[in-house]
This record gives C-alpha cells, sequence and structure tokens, in this order.
C-alpha cells in the first residue's frame, strides 16, 4: 500500500501555491544542500517511503534509511536528502508534519498490541474507521505499522448491527435479522454491538459471528466469556480501549480489541537538519 503521486503532489501544491516567496526573493533556490530527518524520542515509524516522496517531488533526491513499523531510538536517522535549496525547503515541512503525524498514530498502536500480546500474542487490535475525515489512506497505513488491523475500511464492506440500525427494523425478531444478513451476505460475518450481558446473551443465540461489546469493563467481560462457554463465536470489545487496560480486556476473554485511541495520539518530534 503506497499514497498515490497525485495526493502528495495535492500537499505539497497546497503549502507551495505560487513557488516559495521567501527563498525566492533570497535567490537561494539553486543553492546545494542536504537534509536528515531523525527521531527526537523513541517512535514507530510510519509513511516515511511517502515522506520521501513528497521530497522528490519537490526535487529533492532522497535515501531512506529505515522503512516503515521500524522501532527507532532518539537519533536514528530516518531518511536523508540531497538537491537544490528551493526543492529541500519547499517539501520540508509536508513531509516532516506528515512523518510527525502517521508516527504518532503508528507508535500508540503499538503500544497497545505491546499490551495485548504481553497476555496473548494472537490476540488481534483492530483501529476503528473513526479518523479524521480525508486522513483514512494515511490512518490505515500507521496503524498497519503499528502492527494493528483495520476493524473497519468502511461501510461498504462489513456488516456491523447498530443499536440504531435496529431502530429501523420494526418488529422482525432478532433471530430473523441475523438470518436476512447472513442469507443476503453470505460471505460476510455477522458482527453486532450490544451493550448488556443479557443483549449479548441474546445476539449469540440469534446467530451472530462476532459479538463487539460496547463499554463493558474488564469484569464485565469475563463474565460474559465464561458464560458463552459453549458458543463458537468471537467476543470483541470497544469504547475506551487503550495501552493501559489492554492486557486487562486480554485476561478477560477478548479475542479483538477495537479501538480508536491511536488516531488522538500526539504526533511524535522529528527533527529535520537542513544545510549545506
Amino acid at each position: 500500500m503506497r499514497l498515490p503521486d497525485s495526493t502528495l503532489q495535492a500537499w505539497l501544491s497546497e503549502d507551495v501555491p505560487f513557488g516559495d516567496l521567501t527563498t525566492r526573493s533570497l535567490g537561494i533556490g539553486d543553492e546545494p544542500g542536504q537534509m536528515r530527518f531523525a527521531a527526537r524520542h523513541p517512535m514507530v515509524l510510519a509513511l516515511a517511503p511517502e515522506a520521501a516522496r513528497i521530497l522528490e517531488l519537490a526535487g529533492a533526491s532522497v535515501r531512506l534509511e529505515a522503512g516503515d513499523g521500524s522501532h527507532l531510538a532518539a537519533g536514528d536517522t530516518i531518511l536523508t536528502a540531497k538537491g537544490p535549496a528551493g526543492a529541500l525547503l519547499a517539501g520540508w515541512k509536508v513531509a516532516q508534519t506528515l512523518l510527525e503525524m502517521a508516527c504518532g498514530i503508528a507508535s500508540a498502536a503499538a503500544a497497545i498490541v505491546a499490551a495485548a500480546h504481553a497476555v496473548d500474542a494472537s490476540v488481534t487490535v483492530a483501529c476503528t474507521r473513526k479518523s479524521f475525515p480525508g486522513t483514512r489512506a494515511v490512518a490505515v497505513k500507521a496503524i498497519l505499522a503499528g502492527g494493528a488491523i483495520p476493524h473497519r475500511l468502511g461501510l461498504s464492506e462489513t456488516v456491523l448491527v447498530f443499536a440504531e440500525h435496529r431502530a429501523f427494523t420494526g418488529s422482525r425478531s432478532l433471530k430473523t435479522l441475523v438470518a436476512e444478513l447472513r442469507r443476503k451476505a453470505p460471505e460476510k460475518k455477522v458482527v453486532m454491538e450490544v451493550g448488556s450481558i443479557d443483549a449479548a446473551l441474546d445476539a449469540a443465540q440469534a446467530g451472530v459471528h462476532v459479538l463487539q461489546l460496547e463499554k463493558f469493563s474488564p469484569d464485565a467481560v469475563a463474565e460474559l466469556v465464561h458464560r458463552l462457554d459453549d458458543w463458537d463465536g468471537t467476543v470483541a470489545v470497544a469504547g475506551g480501549v487503550n495501552a493501559v487496560n489492554a492486557a486487562d480486556y486480554v485476561r478477560a476473554g477478548a479475542r479483538v480489541l477495537v479501538t480508536s485511541a491511536p488516531y488522538w495520539a500526539p504526533p511524535k518530534d522529528v527533527a529535520v537538519s537542513i544545510g549545506k
């Protein structure tokens, strides 16, 4: 997966729509220069190829020193670049900002994965589609770099029933609804979000494949898992899942941890040096 040049060029053009007035006014655009991006603090790297490509589109020659998913220590080099000062200065902030935001997401996802896998390495961390509109591709690449997977890439590819859907289904029984979903989307698993143990038991009895437990405590998850001992579906937890409580949910019996937390993580600082 790689973001297309058209997207990267649009970001670059947004920042430099009619050239760099400062560089042009100083008359330094053709001066030879070099640039280095490095991790200022420990981080998980994400979107490095895209950052490099932005600099290339601006006119620089770039060497990547680390790949997406790399766990970097403070001071580790991410990329180096050479070229005219005008090219380096034009691509500088767009590439740096993209890296900082993406590495923040990737690092947060990696922290949740590490906490979950410390208990059970087979548990999955899945990040929701609740990234800021227009940034879905960046968010997906970043969480993949952190070891998580997308929970849903969009409404078109998964069946996930919320209470808000059921508000429009009239008098049809839960068992009837699930049967209809399984018939109309036979290649998909039927996932249903529930807010209580009783609702979860009803949904399991109706034939759903996955129970998504919304804002359950770890104790409530453990109780439900015990009561579903002979059920062959999957228990996922959602709502407030983070690196602090991930291990508790895994110990309680959750097999999938659904979270949006990485999208709101602070950026990771990328140090940039530019000169001759």
